[in-house]
């Protein structure tokens, strides 16, 4: 009922008979009490009252874990003890602590994320309320380059996708940046350590908070598939390779990330000195006085050390590594040893996956054939050892005049570096192990700015979570047709995969699994179908050398 309404009126303000207008009231008291009582759910920590859009129940803002703050700060995630009475859980809770993003359209484009917190263990859920079998789950971890990012944001409403698929959406936050990916042996000792790769950590007491509530819910616990985007597949990646997080879930989707974004400790070892350096504090601080710094002093000095770290070319200075306890070497070489790693996964990329970055790299405008050059040797030099130079070479002749201008080609290099060549590599080292793996290739581009944009990155995101008709590109697209179609088939081949571990459905052909000789998978978009040679002619130069550095 609307504030001031009298319950006498109809929707007109005209005046009802007496006896109508007592069983309206009644009536509508009647469905309010009966929406809160459907929306109230009993957990283990407690009663949860959530809202119910249409058929689907949602539950925002719902702790997993204890807030990581004070002197829980860059610990591992505690159980949550729980809470009396109900708790309300209609409103999204705060994200990870995180800097603005520094393209501003990075913003319009994710959404306006919750205020951020170290109060942000929590995770979403949206449950369709219809009674049936056990549902299969899908756990979303976000992307963001490990140090932006939330699970509130509004491409990852999960109503739709649940609703199409009969499935239960989870979206989870997780500790970010430096204070989610910081690690340093001379932190990581005595009672007072500092734990490395807690945002891995988090996600992984997330996905225990799932098995151990999901069948209230309505869920099949032994059915969950954990997907993400950009640094959330990296997540991915290195949970498919953690022990810690064996038999936490069934499947896995990685868009745009795969497993190779992993620091070796020299390199962590360096961002946190780096790190140190701009807090005006020395290498040998105690973790019991960075513990006291307040949260703003550690992310300013946390945006400048990425900064100097290159952050603009592509590198994830507070991203997973090497610890020897949860990461006790490369996710590749743990995959290479594992007797029975997940039996189906799916991944790929997206064929314009660098224009995006452009928006943030003003030098490019200014960039010529030295300065091109110039950039190949300064990421080549840390890839290829001593033989840099004939390698650089076989780099400008690949990535040569023949594929553009230099911005072009910068693109195409940077593309299949950090997510094309990546991809391929995973899917070999996945299916040498026994997984059946299926690739795809996302190619639609949005008629914007004459075609500038190409299929960037994570344009695929809306489609998969039917949230494209929503917020900008739903502003600037409008529902058309094609939009609305592949929008429809690109959600049921998640979901499908999600039930079955085979993402072919009626409206698609038939989806081959991953060779490493032919190299085949399906194609997103105008013109689509099954190719072969993916997930980009190019990307071969990199493998190589990517192999030999997870050797």
């Amino acid at each position: 009922m609307r504030p001031g309404h009298d319950p006498g009126e109809d929707d007109h303000g005209e005046r009802l008979p007496g006896w109508l207008a007592h069983w309206l009231a009644a009536s509508r008291a009647g469905l309010y009490a009966r929406r809160v009582s459907d929306a109230v759910v009993q957990l283990e920590a407690g009663r949860l009252e959530g809202a119910l859009e249409g058929e689907v129940l949602v539950l925002r803002g719902v702790p997993y874990a204890r807030p990581p703050m004070q002197g829980l700060r860059w610990r591992s995630p505690e159980p949550h003890p729980g809470w009396h009475g109900r708790r309300p859980a209609q409103r999204f809770a705060a994200s990870a602590s995180q800097n603005p993003p520094i393209v501003p359209i990075t913003r319009r484009l994710l959404g306006s994320p919750s205020a951020g917190s170290e109060d942000c263990l929590t995770l979403n859920v949206w449950a369709p309320r219809r009674k049936g079998q056990p549902r299969p789950v899908m756990v979303w971890i976000h992307g963001g380059a490990f140090v932006l990012g939330s699970a509130t944001t509004s491409l990852y409403d999960g109503r739709r996708l649940a609703r199409a698929g009969d499935a239960i959406i989870v979206t989870i936050n997780y500790r970010l940046g430096a204070l989610g990916f910081l690690s340093h042996p001379a932190l990581r000792e005595g009672p007072d350590a500092i734990v490395p790769n807690l945002g891995l950590r988090d996600q992984i007491a997330a996905l225990e908070w799932v098995r151990d509530n999901i069948a209230d819910l309505g869920g099949d616990p032994g059915n969950v598939t954990i997907f993400g985007e950009s640094a959330g597949a990296m997540s991915v990646g290195c949970l498919l390779a953690a022990p810690a997080a064996r038999g936490l879930f069934r499947r896995a989707i990685l868009q745009s990330g795969a497993a190779s974004n992993v620091s070796d400790e020299a390199t962590a070892r360096r961002v946190v000195e780096i790190l140190l350096d701009e807090l005006g504090l020395p290498h040998d601080i105690s973790p019991e006085r960075l513990r006291a710094l307040p949260v703003g002093q550690i992310l300013a000095a946390q945006q400048r050390a990425s900064f100097k770290l290159d952050f603009r070319l592509g590198r994830l200075p507070f991203q997973p590594s090497v610890d020897g306890d949860l990461l006790p070497a490369q996710p590749l070489d743990l995959l290479a040893k594992q007797d029975a790693p997940v039996a189906e996964v799916m991944l790929g990329t997206n064929r314009d996956e660098w224009r995006l970055f452009l928006l943030g790299d003003r030098a490019l405008t200014r960039l010529d054939e030295a300065g091109f050059r110039k950039r190949l040797q300064g990421i080549l030099g840390a890839v290829s050892g001593p033989d840099c130079d004939a390698t650089l070479e076989r780099a400008l002749e690949t990535y040569g005049p023949a594929l553009g201008s230099v911005t072009q080609r910068w693109c195409a290099f940077q593309a299949d570096r950090v997510f094309h060549a990546p991809a391929a590599l995973l899917a070999d080292r996945l299916t040498e192990r026994g997984s059946m793996v299926r690739l795809y290739r996302f190619d639609w581009a949005p008629p914007l700015f004459g075609g500038l944009t190409g299929a960037f990155h994570g344009i695929e995101i809306p489609f998969v979570f039917g949230t494209v008709r929503d917020g900008v590109l739903g502003a600037a697209l409008g529902w058309q047709p094609e939009v609305r179609k592949l929008s429809l088939h690109t959600g049921r081949a998640w979901l499908a995969f999600a039930k079955h571990g085979d993402p072919t459905h009626e409206h698609l052909p038939e989806w081959p699994l991953w060779s490493s000789a032919r190299r085949p998978g399906l194609l997103l978009g105008p013109g689509g179908g099954p190719a072969e040679g993916l997930p980009n002619a190019t990307a071969g130069f990199f493998e190589p050398l990517l192999r030999a550095a997870a050797a």
